[in-house]
């Protein structure tokens, strides 16, 4: 083969490589959907306008639990970008995807943003709810996706046990209340979007329970004459943390790119836009929306760690398949 048709076919393979390497897959949870068509294509310009390469950026979504199972039975994410850290944990424990210190990789253990659990209700409020207690009334109906399968649906169920501990009630009360407020949930989705259509779409329930950037969202998409946000005394404050996947860019050769994108979340510009949509800002005072100051506490605080709450509640023959009644 002449020299130069060598080197030209080289050139060809070279940069077919190069145009593979300049492709994430972003895996996240089920209500990220609107963020990331902001986000992305404001990375997107800001990477060609650093290094001169087009990216493309894909994106998977659905239960966040569901989400990391897909990982780490190979779904090749590049990054994974979580609403709690049990979720990415996983990664570590169960694929050997990550090392057990990924937290400690980004700033504020790897922690952009974060969002309290909070109600939506239909207009006027007809049931007049205002805090946990109101959901566990008879003739109220709330929607949670499942503990099981959504860290949405878990947080939501986390909230209400804490709801209790936090007032000085002890693990028996809490139990015996999120018993009773599980009995007042009709539907299960397996996450949380496809708990906002049963509740938005389907008009099932008079209560979704769920985060505040998704029911921001709806008012948003199908107006503020048709729901209100109801802010309980009292609720937990979901941490969304972000990793890189490090076997999948280390074989597809996506490393730098993928670290830029998880960097990107912390920049002044990532998380403004994270502001936008409602997403609690952790890192940056950026313009935002006027959020309301809440009572809340972490899963750390009241649980010990997401590990710990995990086994104990969501794990197979935990607490909440035991309360739970089909």
């Amino acid at each position: 083969m002449p020299s130069v048709f060598r080197s030209a076919v080289l050139a060809m393979l070279f940069s077919s490589v190069s145009l593979q390497a300049a492709e994430l897959l972003n895996v996240s949870y089920d209500v990220t959907r609107e963020f990331y068509k902001d986000f992305n294509p404001a990375f997107i310009q800001y990477w060609k306008e650093k290094t001169g390469e087009t990216v493309t950026i894909n994106q998977s979504h659905g239960g966040s639990t569901k989400q990391a199972r897909s990982v780490v039975d190979g779904l090749p994410a590049d990054v994974i970008t979580m609403n709690r850290s049990a979720d990415i944990d996983i990664l570590a424990q169960k694929g050997k995807l990550i090392p057990a210190n990924w937290q400690t990789r980004l700033t504020n253990n790897s922690v952009p943003s974060a969002s309290p659990t909070v109600f939506l209700v239909r207009k006027g409020n007809p049931k007049r709810v205002k805090d946990w207690d109101d959901l566990v009334r008879p003739g109220v109906t709330s929607v949670i996706p499942n503990p099981k399968t959504s860290g949405n649906g878990k947080y939501s169920y986390l909230a209400a046990w804490g709801y209790i501990t936090q007032k000085g009630g002890d693990a028996a009360k809490a139990r015996q209340f999120v018993t009773e407020l599980f009995k007042h949930v009709p539907v299960l989705d397996t996450g949380g979007r496809g708990a906002t259509t049963t509740f938005a779409q389907r008009d099932i329930g008079d209560v979704l329970v769920t985060f505040e950037n998704e029911v921001y969202l709806l008012q948003k998409e199908l107006g503020e004459d048709k729901y209100e946000v109801v802010y309980p005394s009292i609720t937990v404050l979901a941490e969304n943390p972000v990793a890189l996947v490090d076997k999948v860019v280390d074989k597809k050769g996506t490393r730098k790119l993928a670290q830029a994108y998880l960097e990107f979340h912390f920049a002044p510009q990532g998380q403004a836009l994270a502001a936008k949509h409602y997403l609690r800002p952790q890192v940056s005072e950026v313009a935002q929306p006027a959020f309301k100051k809440l009572h809340t506490f972490t899963v750390k605080e009241v649980f010990g760690s997401w590990n710990e709450a995990e086994n104990t509640h969501f794990s197979d023959g935990g607490v909440f398949d035991q309360i739970y009644q089909k």
